[in-house]
């Protein structure tokens, strides 16, 4: 899997005794598969809004985490924690009010098809029920992924990641196709393309005896590098795995909870109803949970057959905090001042591009946005998008990189974030390739 900014134990010597033991005492105690980012890595101790804290008492502006969707600690989103946690924490095999105000809540988000929600702990946990549902449905097990996607980390969903890189094999009856393209140029082109590079795929299972079962996407394509336009590029591959008897997954953990300022989901944007969406830990600010939600009659039969428990998906906690972000969301108003906060960040980070040419691409879509890095004959450039990503984190700003080639900033801050925070990110960019 490619490490993205991540943290290179040969250069541990330059950091403080305290912080190299604490370093090796993670290594010890984690094992090598967990990942750390920074040069100089943050040790993080509060959170609040859209900020956090590190051990020294220095603040910064958290520019990278879309989990806590609501922003760090929400007195709200805490409160509802806390005193239902004081009260009873079960399953849902019991009947309690709390499952079902949220579930309600939730569901009433969504277009009228899409009525039923079953939850889990994690993202992962949706997306590979959301599977396991589709395969039931359609008799099939061909899967269409694009070519750089996260979609989880249970084996099945881990199969599913062409991110995870070439030790983590790509499922044999699955296909992934190239993201889609952005070229404002000939934006019709965008969905066209990406539309024959699905039908492609599916030709390719049914030659190798395959049946097509799902078209999985995040609907922001987050790991590709972030891809959003022309509104409604989507709809001509979604017609094509339809076509081919397959179902249409909307992989919404990152694009969803009103990321785009728009709608409350991010297929809206494509005037799409899909068959299943997948949720993830936003939806509960950062506590545990997670949910699919499905048409009912592609849920019938594996409803009935296989029942569905999951201990503490759904839980009675789980729910109070769920419901709680969805009255923040509600309650705050916050799709206007996403919409605003994320024409900032474009336009503010638009404008520096004359005078930098390392900027190639700027794009986005409310509270998420992508900037490419470019050398001067235009190709991806790593090596700028990490001297930023850590030059930023020196400026007291938090960011991430994306894509194939890592070459591009990955910004999907809490959606509390507002104009004057937008403002501070595109100086604090300024002030780093000025230095560069």
């Amino acid at each position: 899997m490619l490490k993205t900014n991540a943290f290179d134990a040969s250069a541990g010597d330059a950091l403080s005794a305290e912080k190299r033991d604490m370093i090796e005492r993670r290594r010890r105690l984690l094992g090598p598969a967990y990942q750390l980012f920074y040069k100089d890595p943050l040790h993080l101790v509060r959170g609040e809004g859209v900020w956090v804290f590190d051990a020294e008492g220095n603040r910064y502006l958290d520019v990278y985490n879309n989990v806590p969707s609501v922003g760090h600690c929400h007195p709200h989103v805490l409160d509802a924690l806390t005193r239902q946690a004081g009260e009873l924490n079960t399953h849902t095999r019991y009947l309690h009010d709390n499952v079902l105000d949220f579930a309600e809540k939730l569901i009433d988000t969504m277009p009228d098809a899409l009525s039923q929600v079953m939850f889990t702990c994690t993202g992962s946990e949706a997306n590979d029920l959301a599977l396991r549902i589709t395969e039931d449905y359609t008799g099939g097990t061909g899967v269409i992924v694009t070519d750089y996607s996260y979609h989880g980390m249970t084996k099945s969903i881990a199969a599913l990641s062409a991110s995870m890189g070439p030790y983590v094999k790509l499922a044999g009856d699955a296909r992934a196709v190239p993201a889609p393209v952005h070229d404002p140029a000939n934006p019709a082109a965008v969905g066209q393309r990406f539309a024959a590079d699905v039908r492609a795929a599916i030709a390719d299972m049914q030659r190798h005896g395959i049946k097509p079962a799902a078209l999985l996407i995040d609907t922001f394509f987050t790991s590709d590098g972030g891809f959003f336009d022309p509104p409604g590029f989507l709809q001509e591959a979604v017609e094509a795995i339809r076509e081919a008897g397959g179902l249409y997954i909307a992989d919404e953990v990152q694009p969803g909870y009103g990321r785009s300022g728009e709608h409350m989901w991010g297929f809206q944007r494509h005037g799409l109803v899909p068959d299943l969406v997948t949720l993830g830990k936003p939806m509960g600010n950062g506590h545990p949970m997670a949910a699919t939600v499905v048409k009912p009659h592609i849920l019938e039969r594996f409803g009935n057959e296989s029942s569905y428990f999951n201990t503490f998906g759904g839980n009675t906690v789980s729910a109070a905090v769920g419901l709680a972000v969805l009255e923040v969301i509600e309650q705050e108003n916050l799709l206007p001042s996403i919409q605003q906060a994320g024409r900032v960040i474009v336009d503010g980070i638009g404008a520096l591009a004359p005078r930098f040419p390392a900027i190639g691409s700027v794009r986005g879509v409310g509270l998420y946005a992508s900037v490419e890095f470019v050398t001067p004959n235009g190709e991806p450039d790593p090596e700028m998008a990490l001297a930023v990503v850590n030059g930023l984190r020196d400026e007291g700003i938090l960011i991430g990189a994306s894509g194939p080639h890592s070459n591009i900033l990955k910004i999907r801050p809490p959606l509390v974030f507002k104009a004057e925070h937008s403002q501070m990110l595109v100086e604090g960019i300024e002030r780093v390739l000025s230095r560069l």
